[in-house]
């Protein structure tokens, strides 16, 4: 099942139900009017969406046009995001280009911060940067959004509370995180409003590309209609979505609409490309002495999707300019 949230000039949207080729959409909001209201009765309102989706599916609703043009964020306002960095490659990149060692802990124990839920970007809308030289970059991520989660669940347990997975453009501020970081309380002008999929979808849409709390797909990303990243999501995400579920919920709850993040997408194999200028800039250094790839600036355009193993794009692909 894939849903997402029309732009119906509300904050919160329309809760739509999207066909599995992203061609075409239905109303759901007779069954709840947005994402966060299914959340909020998901046991109670996912068989009546699911029935509606297959009917979709089915033909024996005609729908329409879904456009992702037209749509909001899945949920435009979270009450929490929170993103980990479960991909140890890019830690050990990134930490590089800061001349910071990684953490002794970097296998054992994740990386997480909080992030701002109250202003998700709609997946094709401008990325705000007021000073190109605050060292804007993409983040190509695997999302998944929660259910309920009790304090002390278990990644054994974790499964119960994946609701939906999508993906997102994390965008960070790389001229300002060393700044920040120096302070020793993490994250927060370096890390601007993130933008998100056109469409969320169940875990079983995934099929067996969903294992272990991982997404094994490929995740591209273009910068200026030119591919640099065909990263495998899954075998190299060190803690997945169970294992990340557990370390948040170590000491506090999480409510019905909280968004988990994967941290970016990143292989070994050079091969893959990339999903941040940061570790392009990274390698640049270690192979030539200094980085020579910009981050970016106002115009550019980042593109970034998840591909089924057929092809066909999982939940629609983000695709944002740099703006004012």
């Amino acid at each position: 099942m894939k849903l997402a949230s029309r732009n119906d000039g509300s904050r919160d949207g329309r809760l739509l139900i999207v066909s599995r080729d992203l061609a075409r959409c239905v109303d759901a909001a007779d069954v709840a009017p947005t994402l966060q209201a299914a959340l909020d009765r998901w046991d109670d309102v996912e068989p009546r969406l699911r029935a509606r989706a297959r009917a979709l599916d089915d033909g024996l609703l005609a729908g329409e046009p879904f456009d992702a043009e037209r749509v909001l964020a899945p949920l435009p306002r979270a009450y929490e995001w929170v993103d980990g960095s479960a991909y140890l490659n890019h830690v050990i990149l990134v930490r590089k280009a800061r001349k910071a060692e990684p953490p002794a802990t970097l296998k054992t124990d994740p990386l997480i911060y909080q992030g701002g839920g109250g202003d998700m970007l709609a997946p094709r809308q401008a990325i705000p940067l007021a000073d190109e030289s605050w060292g804007c970059d993409f983040e190509g991520e695997i999302c998944v959004v929660l259910g309920d989660v009790p304090i002390g669940a278990t990644a054994v347990d974790a499964h119960r509370f994946v609701r939906l997975v999508g993906i997102c453009n994390d965008v960070s501020l790389r001229g300002l995180i060393p700044a920040e970081l120096e302070k020793g309380f993490g994250f927060f002008q370096s890390k601007p409003a993130t933008a998100f999929s056109p469409v969320f979808v169940t875990p079983d849409e995934l099929g067996d590309a969903w294992q272990d709390g991982r997404v094994h797909l490929r995740l591209h990303v273009w910068l200026n209609g030119i591919l640099v990243g065909d990263c495998e999501a899954g075998p190299e995400m060190h803690f997945g979505f169970f294992e990340l579920v557990q370390h948040i919920a170590k000491t506090r709850r999480f409510v019905a609409g909280s968004i988990l993040g994967s941290g970016t997408v990143s292989n070994e194999d050079r091969k893959r490309g990339i999903s941040c200028l940061a570790e392009r800039r990274m390698i640049e250094t270690i192979e030539q002495g200094k980085p020579s790839t910009p981050f970016l600036t106002r115009g550019d355009k980042v593109e970034i999707e998840l591909l089924a193993r057929d092809g066909r794009s999982v939940c629609g692909r983000i695709a944002q300019v740099v703006g004012g």
